[in-house]
């Protein structure tokens, strides 16, 4: 089949509509239809429906975007291989590399940073996301590399991906710097139970009402932010307190301080990369995620943190 074909259905896909696919593809409105169509007379089944504000895909459809995503990718990074292998820069190929925006903001940019001390110059870009999403990125060919957690819904088992552990991250509590307990020892949730919380996503909320089932408590989620620095903004005003990653409080705004919990809820700590064609300096950055992560670890149990341990070996 041709290519050409599957990155107009692709595209078509990700806009919800024949005219954008077109203008972005420079095409004719009428030959994406027809490239659409075709595509259809060849897999013997619908993959678009139309509706009031574009089109959207079929079951059969969705199936096939997911399969063609990642075999574009897959030809993408075929055509990139070739090239930086005939011009002797496969070690300078871009690396891309996702993370939750808990670890987006400190582990990944403090490993790379190592890395980067070791590689010299080195196209990179961070994505953040959620840990599903970014595993299925990674599947699909558009990340080298993710470093996401477990936190609920859990992270798939993929065979085409390998999981490292990197550890396990204590949630904590954020408060503005003039709450009562701020600057205060580790408290009990008990203690928090008429409070208003804000979240901003549904992994951190479950681990909020978990925690706090087990104590015999609820926990008021009252705001919803849309994203982590809004839910940090809700807290910095004052609206709310919120559950955060401990990994977090490196990166912290000054106007936001945290407290512990006794026996506080967790979350595993993972890198997934593929196991196919991974890119040359995964090996390296692996070790350097390690090594940040257990800084992060140290800093937030009050240990002072030594260099790291065992040699990083240059990509």
């Amino acid at each position: 089949m041709d290519l050409t074909v599957w990155r107009t259905f692709v595209t078509v896909c990700r806009l919800g509509s024949l005219s954008a696919a077109a203008a972005e593809l420079h095409h004719t409105q009428s030959a994406v239809s027809r490239q659409i169509a075709g595509l259809e007379r060849q897999l013997g089944v619908p993959l678009m429906e139309r509706h009031a504000r574009g089109v959207r895909t079929t079951a059969a459809g969705e199936v096939f975007r997911h399969h063609a995503l990642a075999t574009l990718n897959e030809a993408d990074r075929a055509v990139r291989a070739a090239r930086e292998a005939g011009d002797g820069a496969a070690f300078n190929q871009p690396l891309t590399v996702g993370a939750t925006p808990s670890l987006a903001a400190g582990v990944v940019p403090e490993a790379v940073r190592a890395l980067l001390k070791e590689t010299g110059s080195l196209r990179w870009s961070l994505l953040p996301g959620l840990s599903a999403p970014l595993h299925d990125r990674v599947v699909a060919g558009e990340l080298d590399i993710a470093v996401v957690t477990d936190a609920p819904p859990g992270l798939p088992h993929d065979p085409r991906t390998e999981r490292r552990f990197l550890g396990v991250d204590d949630m904590v509590v954020a408060l503005p710097v003039d709450h009562p307990r701020a600057g205060g020892g580790p408290v009990r949730v008990q203690a928090l139970a008429d409070e208003t919380w804000a979240e901003d996503n549904d992994g951190s909320a479950a681990l909020l009402h978990q925690h706090a089932a087990r104590a015999g408590v609820g926990a008021r989620i009252e705001l919803t932010a849309a994203d982590l620095p809004g839910k940090l903004a809700l807290v910095a005003t004052g609206h709310a307190i919120a559950l955060i990653p401990g990994a977090l409080t490196r990166g912290l705004r000054t106007d936001v301080t945290t407290v512990s919990l006794v026996d506080p809820p967790t979350r595993g700590v993972y890198t997934v990369v593929p196991r196919r064609d991974p890119h040359p300096c995964t090996a390296a950055l692996l070790d350097h995620l390690a090594t940040a992560f257990a800084s992060v670890r140290a800093d937030h149990d009050g240990v002072t943190s030594g260099p790291g341990v065992g040699h990083m070996s240059p990509c």
